[in-house]
């Protein structure tokens, strides 16, 4: 079967139904079956993006985008210092 990707605005649009289906008494299994997603990532979504709206979403992502640069370049200026 071939693996579909979805990106964190796709996955944020879809938690408040799986939400909603937990609420319901729906299983997690039954839930990710319906999202087309694996078990983990459905904890992960819920777990990182809980109770965001999907401009947040982006603004974390910048953010992060953000922090990773800087450190790239300490663990490089690390790496080749003496």
């Amino acid at each position: 079967m071939k693996r579909k990707r979805h990106n964190p605005e796709q996955g944020i649009k879809k938690l408040p139904d799986a939400n909603a289906m937990f609420a319901s008494g729906k299983t997690i299994g039954q839930v990710r079956q319906a999202f087309e997603v694996g078990e983990q990532t459905c904890h992960r979504r819920r777990n990182r993006y809980g109770g965001m709206k999907v401009a947040e979403a982006k603004r974390l992502k910048v953010l992060e985008d953000e922090n990773r640069r800087p450190k790239k370049v300490v663990a490089k200026a690390s790496y080749f210092a003496p």
